[in-house]
């Protein structure tokens, strides 16, 4: 963990007022998997991208279930700002573990599903938004860099299942 917290340490350099709102909206995005599940909604009330929506949705349900029901309460690792005091948050204080991370998994999921489902350019627009929210939650010292690392993997695994499911139901893959 020391090089971890040395990793966030220096991303605290980087703060600035306006910097600080940036991220306080970017990380707001990831709450809750709202900007995905909104995604998902858009894509499902449009017939040429309907399939991505459901491999979208698949994904993230995938990855609460693993992420938030299972691994979290598993690993309870308890976060940085737990660890090193010192650090003032700006955010609300998350109230569940640290490992993985939550918000980087469900982006990943979401990334992955997209690629997967061929929803073009959408997925892309998720793929810069994804590395954002991740690093936000670092700039934010409520995850560890490995935290990201293991949100980033389950996130993938998620996405992957989620299209192998939908791709193994063909009434699903149909819609």
């Amino acid at each position: 963990m020391g090089i971890e917290l040395q990793f966030l340490d220096g991303i605290q350099k980087i703060h600035t007022p306006i910097l600080d709102q940036v991220m306080r909206f970017v990380t707001s995005l990831g709450n809750a998997s709202v900007v995905w599940i909104l995604l998902a909604i858009v894509l499902l009330l449009i017939p040429k991208t309907r399939k991505g929506g459901v491999v979208l949705l698949a994904a993230l349900c995938i990855e609460i279930i693993l992420c938030n029901g299972i691994l979290k309460n598993l690993f309870a690792r308890t976060r940085p700002y737990e660890v090193n005091q010192a650090v003032r948050l700006l955010i609300t204080k998350p109230k569940d573990y640290s490992f993985p991370s939550g918000h980087t998994a469900a982006a990943a999921a979401a990334v992955m599903a997209l690629y997967l489902a061929k929803v073009k350019k959408v997925w892309q627009c998720a793929l810069i938004l994804a590395v954002l929210i991740a690093f936000s939650r670092m700039y934010f010292y409520v995850h560890y860099p490995t935290d990201i690392l293991g949100g980033v993997l389950l996130g993938v695994i998620s996405g992957l299942t989620g299209y192998w499911l939908v791709k193994r139901c063909p009434k699903l893959e149909r819609r």
